[in-house]
């Protein structure tokens, strides 16, 4: 059998060809699928490939049924229902892209900022992501989108911190002697990882994670601090304040590399055990043994990932967190750091000038927050918040599942005189309020780049199969409804083969297209003399300009200490894991993944469940002042007391009650990168009966339910 590339001049009837996970995961794996007569029936991990060592996560190795599943969208489609019924009459592409194009053309007559892009990481390429629909959108002069939805309170804290989103290289955890592995459960999400901890605990190391519910991982770790949602930044400090009483800090990487260590110290000095173990319920000697543990580790390295920084002081904590190594002097040695996001290092490599900004000719359009998709849509319009959003083009997103706060979400999606247009595989929730649903393709029909955030190798996706049906690339796509524009710039008749050469101009596009990858030329030890991007090459304790200030634990928006009110009607914290055969909303119509996970469950811990007469399996009903959503409990060890875990993201149609966690979340924001706060939620947990509680009905639920039409009566 043979490996096809792009140069092959013959492909025969059965063979190989190189690919990259698309998803917004950090393994960024490199895929080898198997052709047979045009058709994908195996799709593997490259065993060539140093990450990826040939093992994929359950969830891609089922991408053909994905790809051949029956439901996938083919054709273009125009609604006939009501908006959110789904019910849809296929057109042609001819005329879905010109009544598109009129209907921009009208709005855009009025405002181009009316208009809205919204996308995230249902594809991570460069190509199928931005490349051509941001030079569609500078052109038009739509409003811009803050990509806020998921990492940006730890992705601006760690470049504030260190420069740029970068880290120790995956492979390096293998050496390390103790790995603290925070907010990540790395046997779901970050299968790879995981991989190289093992070989470091088979040669002796220590792990130990840090998340409040007790995971997969949890169970595999030596030890598992189940702290309360929110509080990392205490933690922090008071590893901190272990560090400087015992004389465990590297004084002279200190003095070297990093800026504004005496007002850190000051700040951390306030922040005994005690202190925190009150804040984050573990005990002090916990906390005492991991500062030590630490702080004498000969080869100390911390995983950290995104779960921990989604709540309201997500971005102070990651700040501290990513500057327990610099005290340390971690950096210095192989298999000691920190990894949160390594997508600083291949970032620099690509075209600025990719997405065209320059077709904003002077133009300013406003910004509009992703996270608060659910308020935007539902405003009137105002000088300072400009003209009401008129229409929404969703790409690689589904925000009607995804976004917090989905009453509010799903109200504004089914606004009549909202004009959407969906690029979709599938019928999702959010597609099911389209006017318009374009059919694209899946990664294994269309070429792409692919940057990975937890290593450090750039990918290459060739395609593996003619597009199924009539479904067209993100890129022709964009190419296309330009064309309908009547745009005629030369940067829209880019092909894919162009992209691709002008994503990544300084690297060899030669070798990455002829193996699939390329590493990119990051130092074996990136830090160990400091070198920081920094204007002065020293991690900063301040941020930039000093702007911050001293990092800080910043309370969560809705906790016992910071709202006792809203606690003592909802005194549960709820975090929101992603189930385990599902990422993000991606997969969840997959029937094998589907059937593993059987329905949406909240995971309970048995003093909770029996203090509301719930016992495992019970239908339960979860509310707050923002809605309410149905579920089975699942009671036992995973939920630490106090907190709940509703495991998500399910689409909302495969839910009994037609809802999703994100019923419950809340559109508030974190303290750096406007980020979403998905795990700072306060809910109450009841077994399900025939009414609802009377708290259920409190003035603020109400108020919330006449408004947006989406709580619909018991």
């Amino acid at each position: 059998m043979s490996v096809a590339t792009a140069s092959s001049p013959l492909v025969p009837a059965e063979h190989i060809v190189r690919g990259a996970c698309p998803h917004d995961c950090p393994d960024t794996c490199a895929l080898r699928v198997t052709v047979r007569d045009g058709v994908a029936v195996k799709v593997g991990g490259d065993p060539d490939h140093p990450p990826t060592h040939g093992a994929l996560c359950t969830k891609v190795s089922r991408y053909p049924e994905r790809t051949y599943h029956p439901e996938r969208v083919l054709t273009p489609l125009r609604r006939v229902g009501r908006k959110g019924e789904g019910r849809f009459e296929p057109i042609s592409w001819e005329a879905a892209l010109a009544e598109i194009a009129q209907r921009l053309q009208a709005i855009a007559a009025r405002d181009p900022q009316a208009i809205l892009p919204y996308s995230y990481a249902g594809t991570m390429g460069l190509l199928q992501g931005e490349a051509m629909a941001g030079r569609f959108f500078h052109r038009l002069g739509a409003s811009l989108l803050d990509r806020s939805i998921c990492a940006n309170a730890g992705g601006e804290a760690l470049a504030g911190t260190y420069g740029a989103k970068i880290g120790m290289h995956l492979e390096h955890f293998a050496e390390a002697k103790l790995i603290l592995i925070w907010g990540s459960n790395s046997i779901a999400s970050n299968l790879h990882f995981w991989t190289f901890a093992q070989q470091a605990k088979r040669a002796g190391a220590k792990l130990v994670c840090i998340d409040p519910r007790r995971s997969e991982t949890a169970e595999k770790c030596h030890e598992h601090l189940a702290l309360r949602p929110g509080t990392d930044g205490a933690l922090a400090l008071a590893l901190m304040h272990e560090l400087i009483g015992h004389e465990l800090l590297d004084a002279d990487y200190i003095a070297r590399h990093v800026a504004g260590f005496d007002a850190l110290r000051a700040e951390a000095l306030q922040w005994p055990p005690e202190r925190a173990a009150a804040v984050c319920g573990l005990p002090a000697e916990v906390i005492r043994a991991l500062a030590q543990d630490y702080g004498r580790s000969p080869a100390a390295a911390i995983r950290l990932n995104y779960g921990m920084q989604r709540v309201h002081g997500g971005g102070n904590a990651v700040r501290l967190i990513a500057l327990l190594p610099c005290l340390t002097g971690a950096w210095r040695r192989r298999g000691g750091g920190l990894l949160l996001s390594a997508s600083g290092w291949g970032r620099p490599h690509v075209a600025p000038d990719l997405q065209r900004p320059g077709l904003l000719a002077g133009r300013q359009p406003r910004t509009l927050n992703m996270s608060t998709i659910g308020d935007d849509l539902l405003h009137e319009g105002s000088p300072a918040f400009g003209p009401r959003v008129e229409a929404v083009i969703v790409y690689n997103s589904n925000p009607v599942a995804v976004a917090p706060d989905s009453a509010r979400v799903a109200a504004g999606f089914a606004r009549e005189d909202l004009y959407t247009v969906v690029l979709e595989h599938f019928l999702t929730d959010t597609a099911d309020h389209a006017d318009i649903v374009l059919p694209a393709t899946t990664q294994l029909e269309h070429r792409d780049i692919v940057l990975s955030y937890g290593h450090t190798w750039v990918m290459a996706n060739a395609p593996a199969i003619a597009p199924l049906g009539e479904a067209r690339p993100n890129t022709r796509i964009f190419r296309d409804l330009a064309r309908a524009m009547g745009y005629d710039e030369p940067c829209f008749a880019d092909d894919d083969e162009t992209l691709a050469r002008q994503a990544l101009p300084g690297l060899d596009q030669d070798a990455l297209w002829r193996q699939g990858w390329l590493r990119l030329p990051v130092p074996e030890q990136p830090l160990a003399d400091g070198g920081f991007p920094t204007p002065d090459g020293k991690a900063r304790v301040l941020g930039p300009g000093d702007a911050w200030g001293v990092p800080t634990h910043v309370p969560p928006h809705e906790s016992a200490d910071s709202a006792p009110a809203l606690a003592a009607r909802y005194p549960l914290a709820m975090i929101s894991p992603p189930a385990r055969h599902f990422l993000n909303s991606s997969f969840v119509n997959v029937k094998s993944l589907r059937s593993i996970e059987g329905e949406p469950v909240l995971e309970m811990h048995p003093d909770d469940a029996a203090a509301r007469g719930i016992v495992d399996g019970a239908r339960v009903r979860v509310w707050n002042d923002r809605g309410v959503h149905r579920c089975k409990a699942v009671v036992g060890p995973r939920a630490r007391p106090g907190v709940v875990n509703g495991l998500g993201i399910w689409w909302r149609k495969f839910a009994a009650d037609g809802t999703n966690v994100n019923q419950l979340t809340s559109q508030k924001l974190t303290d750096i990168g406007r980020g979403a706060t998905f795990y700072d939620c306060l809910v109450e947990v009841a077994a399900e009966a025939g009414d609802e509680p009377a708290d259920a009905a409190a003035p603020g639920h109400a108020t919330r339910a006449a408004a947006t039409g989406a709580l619909q009566p018991d």
